[in-house]
């Protein structure tokens, strides 16, 4: 029984990865083909196989230059930003063992967009690292006050939420008073549009930069699966099994905290999809972190890309803030969970 029950649960995850990375190729092909004017999706992907010498197709210059050179980046950094976010959700409510934790729940976002914006705003340090290294201290101080306020409470795990809520107001709050007390009207403009989410600025620098971070952050999580498994059950049963709590609980904080920073300092703040995504990926691959974090990975990177493209074609000539289109699906959600988690009289 047991053993054809983990066959099953693989043959899911396996189904479930093939499906999904078709779905991930469809969903960059048509978010690179759309934009200001429309390529055809043929001409995308000869684009690429030209690029990587598989083919010589004849295709006008300027329609290369605009795949390859600016929308091609955008959508795959939009799924590592799907991804990671994703991954982060899934570490954060095995760790906390709460459905309701995710980055942007908990101030993780928020404190990374304060690090980013002291960074753009008040000039402190310059370029990628610096701006990557402020994010960085943002989201862990975040993390340290949520773990603050949360430490000894004995109203059980929502009271983390509580905490997350309070460390959103603050980092909002410091944002929002660097921005009005030194930013000039145009950071300022481009601040409040970059801390609501976009892709519009990505290129492959940033792509490079998020998929190493990402790529070394999954293997890590993914070489402590065993460790989350430990931790859904509580931090005295992952002793027991023989895990050193305390020491894994840093680092899979910093991994988080890591990704969340490298994100939110290239695309700015997203909610929600840390929140919906391992639902998602749970109620197909079942709860084992070695089967949960790659499926909420590939996922997450479809669910961004098609977040993406809602955001270029739900208004006409217009790009709604990426952070909108996401909030559109996981407040509902983030409702439902709450609903469905109400004590039962």
């Amino acid at each position: 029984m047991t053993k054809g029950t983990h066959m099953s649960a693989g043959a899911r995850l396996a189904f479930l990865l093939a499906l999904s990375a078709a779905v991930l190729v469809a969903a960059v092909a048509v978010a690179t083909a759309i934009g200001d004017y429309n390529i055809p999706v043929r001409t995308v992907f000869l684009t690429i196989t030209n690029h990587f010498g598989l083919t010589t197709a004849d295709i006008p210059r300027i329609e290369a230059s605009v795949v390859w050179n600016l929308r091609l980046s955008r959508s795959l950094v939009a799924a590592l930003c799907g991804a990671g976010l994703a991954i982060c959700g899934a570490i954060l409510q095995a760790l906390l063992r709460n459905a309701l934790a995710e980055p942007f729940v908990l101030g993780v976002s928020a404190g990374a967009s304060t690090g980013a914006v002291a960074v753009i705003v008040l000039g402190i340090g310059a370029g990628t690292v610096s701006l990557s290294l402020g994010a960085f201290v943002g989201a862990f101080s975040a993390f340290a006050l949520v773990a603050l306020l949360s430490n000894g409470a004995t109203s059980g795990p929502n009271h983390t939420i509580l905490a997350g809520v309070a460390a959103s107001q603050l980092f909002n709050a410091l944002t929002a008073y660097i921005v009005t007390t030194s930013a000039s009207a145009q950071q300022a403009r481009s601040v409040m549009f970059w801390l609501l989410g976009s892709f519009g600025g990505v290129r492959w620098p940033q792509f490079q930069l998020m998929v190493v971070v990402l790529v070394i952050c999954l293997l890590i999580c993914i070489v402590m699966a065993r460790a989350l498994d430990a931790f859904t059950f509580g931090d005295e049963d992952a002793a027991a099994l023989g895990i050193p709590v305390a020491r894994t609980r840093l680092i899979l904080f910093g991994v988080t905290a890591l990704m969340t920073a490298t994100i939110v300092s290239q695309v700015g703040a997203i909610g929600f999809v840390g929140l919906v995504v391992p639902h998602a990926a749970r109620y197909v691959v079942g709860p084992l972190h070695m089967r949960l974090l790659p499926a909420s990975a590939i996922l997450g990177a479809v669910f961004m890309v098609i977040a993406d493209i809602a955001s270029r074609v739900l208004v006409a000539n217009q790009t709604i803030p990426i952070g909108v289109v996401t909030a559109l699906v996981g407040v509902p959600f983030f409702a439902i969970i709450l609903y469905r988690a109400r004590p039962q009289s």
